[in-house]
């Protein structure tokens, strides 16, 4: 079992109240009404940690290994899925995933960000780095949801773009610049969602939506935690320190216009009810997509545009010359 540092009191409780009902079977110590008062203190125990958890503890838990990753929601939320490959240029990228789906009976082009979930997975999904041709993928099965009018949904979970040289020598940023211009001007819905992490340009660059939607402990940043202690104080052990001066979370970028809607996960993380999580997400599309399908396409694309303008706030001090 994966256990988070900040769950350790709790699987020892329910330890302690599993050890109670084994000894209960042969002799019974224990009434039936302490069992269930023991229940209600785990309960209570859960609530307690799990509201206190610090930026970093959120951060554990959005890379818990259990963690539903983009192609559990393909599987679980999708109907007859049909994957794209290759972006016609160079060759397939693994760390994207792209194809026709149906989601309650509605036709949608999903494209999605996948790290792997076990080392063979991961080593083939380059830990959800995408390369130059994955982005371009992505735009390529973009510009046919527009041709055929399909609502676009985008799953974002990944480290950041792959940072190789390899990769920038095929015009790693020159794609994400790419998919920036033409996700603007899209003339089709497009939906986002945050399923996991969601750093820097390698998010950004399939990010760009009408609507922006992020699970509860998932965080959207510039930077990792990691990279942003090891740059500002030349110590990687701060991250947790980074962590909190990022206000990566989804409740902090909603009061900055970065997001839209926050989706609340099941208590201490997705991975411990991820069928709960997916009847979640899948209503949250259909919700959104029928807030949307009602656009005229102009006024999408003018729609989108002021929204990305709007973003982010800032403070102008009364003596200075700006």
């Amino acid at each position: 079992m994966n256990m988070l540092a900040h769950e350790k009191q709790i699987l020892e409780y329910e330890k302690t109240i599993a050890q109670v009902k084994d000894q209960n079977k042969n002799n019974s110590l224990w009434s039936e009404e302490e069992l269930q008062k023991l229940e209600k203190k785990l309960e209570q125990l859960k609530k307690k940690v799990y509201s206190r958890l610090s930026p970093w503890e959120r951060v554990a838990i959005c890379r818990h290994p259990a963690r539903p990753r983009s192609i559990d929601y393909i599987k679980n939320i999708c109907e007859n899925f049909v994957e794209i490959h290759g972006d016609r240029l160079f060759r397939d990228d693994h760390a994207i995933i792209c194809g026709f789906a149906k989601i309650k009976g509605t036709k949608f082009m999903v494209i999605a960000q996948e790290k792997g979930c076990d080392t063979e997975s991961r080593l083939y999904r380059n830990f959800g780095m995408p390369y130059p041709e994955g982005y371009r993928k992505a735009m390529r099965c973009m510009r046919l949801a527009a041709k055929f009018k399909l609502p676009v949904l985008s799953l974002l979970d990944t480290p950041g773009a792959y940072p190789g040289l390899d990769a920038e020598e095929r015009g790693q940023g020159w794609a994400i610049a790419q998919n920036l211009w033409e996700m603007a001007r899209l003339p089709t819905p497009i939906i986002v969602l945050l399923v996991g992490e969601g750093c820097s340009g390698g998010a950004l660059g399939m990010g760009v939506g009408d609507v922006i939607g992020m699970l509860e402990h998932s965080y959207y940043s510039v930077i990792s935690p990691e990279a942003c202690s090891s740059i500002l104080w030349k110590d990687t052990s701060k991250k947790e320190t980074a962590s909190e001066a990022l206000k990566m979370h989804a409740e902090f970028l909603l009061q900055l216009d970065v997001i839209d809607h926050l989706i609340e996960e099941p208590l201490g993380g997705a991975h411990h009810d991820t069928q709960e999580v997916y009847k979640t997400v899948k209503e949250y599309i259909f919700t959104q997509w029928n807030a949307l399908k009602e656009i005229s396409p102009e006024i999408l694309i003018e729609q989108r545009y002021q929204k990305f303008r709007r973003m982010g706030k800032f403070a102008v001090e009364e003596n200075s010359s700006i």
